[in-house]
């Protein structure tokens, strides 16, 4: 850990956030678009897409052989690597929001080794505290058969579990989920984090939800986007592999490496599949497209909720 982190896990008291919206606020949410040109921060999650898509790859024919040992083992590492790769990105992304130096994808990777499992922590303690009211909910539905006393306490248990539990759905939508990383990958501890989770949801709910949605559309217009652009492309691709050069390769073979599909799958779904170089080709040159595919909005939407952070972060220093 640098001493910048242990200065902010320091000083960082898990008081309340920002209660405001302002244009600074958004404009740091529309300066997400610039998460592409992080170029450490797209060739990790470009690695981590890969490496986790071959290691599914043979959990995929380890289970199709009916090795559900080493089909475990291999989806298991797949969804490790997925972890610490999408933190890595986020530590990466964290140093562009806060306008520092981007650090080495090496220097990121150690720092994620050594601060990634504060986020499940962090997670486990907001879980931890969610269970309370929980539990109190479930206990009190037991009484609802009550001869006296059910009916009424019925008629108040419905509307305090209906309202309790959206808002507790839309916390960890604009709250838990996208903000927890955001404040381990800045530098505080799981403590921290889940005090900050707490004290927005109690000052700040309706500033997240609205900062979030802004993130969310974002990432949804880019993800419309880099649709439209490859499937365009891969049309023309298409066109001009089968009907100019001449290649005998089946269209849905050209087409299915950019939805991440593969022989295995095509041959399962009854698609024509020509097993040749060419094919093969094919589908791993589609492969990169869909991993660059998915690579771009996951950036956009990860660089976001860093902004979304920091902007409830400034906002409750001026206050």
């Amino acid at each position: 850990m640098s001493d910048w982190e242990r200065t902010q896990e320091r000083n960082y008291d898990g008081g309340p956030m920002a209660r405001t919206l302002n244009l600074p606020a958004l404009e740091r949410v529309l300066a997400a678009l610039d998460a592409p040109r992080n170029g450490a921060a797209l060739f990790a999650l470009l690695s981590t897409l890969c490496v986790a898509g071959l290691l599914l790859a043979m959990a995929e024919s380890a289970l199709a052989r009916e090795q559900g040992l080493w089909g475990g083992i291999w989806a298991g590492l797949s969804w490790t690597i997925t972890y610490f790769g999408v933190n890595v990105t986020g530590i990466l992304l964290m140093d562009q929001a806060q306008g520092r130096p981007v650090r080495d994808v090496e220097e990121a990777l150690k720092t994620a080794l050594l601060r990634s499992h504060k986020v499940l922590m962090s997670l486990a303690l907001v879980l931890a505290a969610v269970a309370v009211p929980v539990v109190a909910l479930l206990g009190l539905l037991l009484l609802v058969k009550q001869p006296v006393v059910g009916a009424p306490l019925f008629g108040v248990l419905v509307p305090l579990g209906v309202s309790g539990a959206g808002l507790l759905a839309l916390a960890v939508l604009v709250i838990v989920g996208p903000l927890s990383g955001p404040s381990v990958w800045a530098g505080n501890g799981a403590r921290a984090t889940a005090l900050m989770c707490w004290r927005q949801f109690r000052h700040g709910l309706v500033e997240s939800a609205a900062l979030m949605l802004a993130v969310m559309a974002l990432t949804a217009a880019v993800t419309a986007a880099t649709s439209f652009i490859v499937l365009s492309g891969a049309r023309v691709m298409a066109l001009l592999s089968v009907w100019w050069v001449g290649i005998e390769l089946p269209p849905q073979q050209l087409m299915a490496g950019l939805f991440g599909y593969g022989l295995r799958s095509l041959g399962a779904a009854g698609a024509p599949v020509a097993a040749s170089p060419l094919g093969v080709a094919a589908l791993v040159g589609g492969g990169v497209v869909f991993a660059l595919g998915l690579a771009l909005p996951t950036l956009v939407y990860l660089r976001g909720c860093c902004a979304v952070y920091l902007a409830l972060s400034e906002g409750a220093e001026k206050e």
